[in-house]
């Protein structure tokens, strides 16, 4: 009785097979189908090698919010060289929120010779074709995400030339923590001096042979990084610049000196890197695998269909019609004699 119950089971799971095997008797092979079966495996082949370079490929995922985070302080780092000497020149930060200078002390002032080295040259000849390589082509920052964060430090090298020339320049550089509203970050001729309503420089010592200011406009954009790598908050900036000569007689007038105004924007960025999952790696290959099958057997099957049917009509139209032969009775025959007698 189990015998015949497990008979019954195995025919009818016999009869759910959604894949009958066709005896190799009854399969006929062709030169046609062979030629399709090994584009088919070549585009399977190149297809499965160019979706396994895209799953090991990653990208960067961006998600905007409202930054929510106000209490915390703003890091800003300074690295700056302004022709002229350190004792003529100060820096300090204008905090709009409290209307008062924020600590500068985080800064420090070093005697530096203005023009660059062969080595700095070239270092900063990079810096400025990676940021002109950034206008124009706005992918290249997901991979400065990527790589960014592992390469070396993008301070000015040390210079390699032991030159004897005096400094006639002064280096200004360091990190200042202000607070996340909109500020003036400005280094102008005299030292900066505490004030009750503001604050001043102490300019009057100094000869103003060539006074200019030089603007720059900086909209600063809170972001978070989360990558294989490292995860980091950080910032991304973009700035606008222009200059102008100070002639108090045609009217231009203001104070000469380096004032970058920034402001910091009030949506966050969340850069995520993500990965194609297995699964889905996987669900893409047998699409892949089997869209190839499906579309090559329904492509050789029609171009197999419309060579049958030019064959056939070139066979019919091989064969010309027989001229027939009228009776008396007006009746045809169409057929041929089976036999012919040639003897004479």
């Amino acid at each position: 009785m189990r015998r015949l119950n497990r008979k019954k089971t195995l025919n009818l799971v016999k009869e759910l097979d959604a894949f009958p095997k066709v005896p190799e008797s009854y399969v006929e092979t062709s030169a046609s189908g062979g030629t399709v079966s090994l584009i088919a495996f070549t585009t399977m082949a190149l297809l499965t090698i160019m979706e396994f370079s895209v799953y090991q490929d990653t990208w960067m995922k961006y998600e905007y919010e409202v930054d929510k985070d106000f209490s915390s302080k703003l890091r800003i780092n300074i690295d700056i060289t302004v022709a002229m000497k350190c004792q003529y020149v100060g820096a300090d930060v204008l905090d709009l929120a409290e209307t008062m200078v924020a600590s500068a002390d985080g800064l420090i002032y070093e005697p530096a010779i203005f023009d660059l080295s062969p080595q700095q040259k070239e270092w900063q000849r990079m810096l400025q074709l990676i940021q002109s390589r950034l206008q124009e082509e706005h992918s290249l920052q997901d991979v400065i995400f990527k790589s960014a964060f592992k390469s070396a430090s993008t301070a000015l090298p040390p210079r390699e030339d032991d030159s004897s020339q005096p400094p006639d320049a002064c280096r200004i550089r360091g990190h200042l923590y202000v607070n996340k509203v909109a500020g003036n970050f400005h280094i102008t001729v005299g030292k900066a001096i505490p004030h009750p309503r503001g604050h001043a420089h102490l300019a009057a010592l100094v000869n103003h042979d060539y006074n200019q200011m030089f603007q720059y406009f900086i909209t600063v954009v809170p972001t978070k990084l989360h990558t294989y790598k490292i995860s980091a908050d950080t910032h991304q900036f973009s700035v606008t610049e222009r200059e102008r000569v100070i002639n108090h007689a045609a009217g231009s007038h203001g104070v000469s000196g380096i004032f970058m105004k920034y402001d910091l924007s009030s949506l966050m960025v969340t850069v995520t890197e993500e990965h194609m999952p297995f699964w889905q790696f996987f669900v893409r290959l047998c699409g892949i695998v089997g869209g190839i099958f499906s579309t090559t057997g329904m492509l050789h099957g029609i171009g197999k269909f419309i060579v049958e049917i030019i064959c056939c009509r070139f066979r019919l139209g091989a064969y010309k019609p027989v001229n027939s032969i009228t009776f008396e009775d007006d009746h045809t025959d169409n057929h041929l004699p089976l036999l012919e007698n040639n003897t004479h």
